[in-house]
Parts: C-alpha cells; structure tokens; sequence
C-alpha cells in the first residue's frame, strides 16, 4: 500500500494540467458509482462521504476554471446545476441524480481526453495568445 500511494503522489506531482484534470474526472467518477451503490445498498454514510467527495472536485473544476476562457460560459453553470442534483441526490439518497451526473462527468472525461491529443498535436505557439 505504501507503493501505491508514492506511485500516486509521484504521479500527481509530474502530471500535466490536462492529465491532473482527467484525474479529477476519474476521482469524480469512481466516487459517484460508489455513492449510487452505496445508496442502492442504504449505508447512508458511506453515500454521503462519496456524494461529498463529488462536490469536492467539482468546486475545484469551478474556482480553479479560468473565467475569461470562452467555454467557462458553458462550464460553469454546468458545475452549478452537478452541485444542486448532488445536495438532491444527498438529501433524498436517490441514485437518479447521481445517474445523470455519472454520463455527464464521463462524457466530459472523454471530451477533454480528446482535446489533450489534439493539443499534443499543435505545434507550441509561444508568445502568441491562442
């Protein structure tokens, strides 16, 4: 166990933005199927502790999302309505908003995987703003 936890902090402190931000989705993902289960089987602590951990990272994709890029119209309203379907599914321990949240978060997921290639892709602009 002591292994796996250096392999991940060395992991975390060597990352790229973009693999730090697909991390997070994993995070977010694994933690959502775990509140839905935990909720399917009533350990309402566990459920809670695992819906918490959600909102966790998706404040952190909130504050730490630079408000001048185009897309953070679109994002940050997006975390907005994941953080009231997540206090709903908490408050009431239903698994249907955490469901909804789950397809998003992995669409995302993939949706910023695919930016990450094509960013490798692009020739490095230094000093051009775009």
């Amino acid at each position: 166990m002591i292994h796996s936890n250096k392999y991940k902090q060395t992991s975390i402190q060597t990352a790229s933005p973009a693999q730090l931000l697909i991390m997070l989705y994993d995070g977010a993902i694994r933690f959502c199927r775990q509140a839905i289960h935990a909720i399917e089987q009533n350990q309402i602590e566990e459920a809670n502790m695992n819906i918490q951990k959600v909102q966790n990272i998706i404040h952190e994709f909130s504050s730490t999302l630079d408000k001048n890029a185009p897309i953070a119209e679109q994002l940050l309203p997006l975390y907005e309505y994941f953080q009231s379907k997540l206090v709903e599914a908490n408050m009431h321990k239903k698994t249907e908003p955490l469901e909804e949240i789950l397809e998003y978060l992995k669409q995302l997921k993939e949706t910023w995987m695919q930016a990450a290639i094509e960013a490798k892709k692009q020739p490095q602009t230094a000093g051009t703003g775009s």
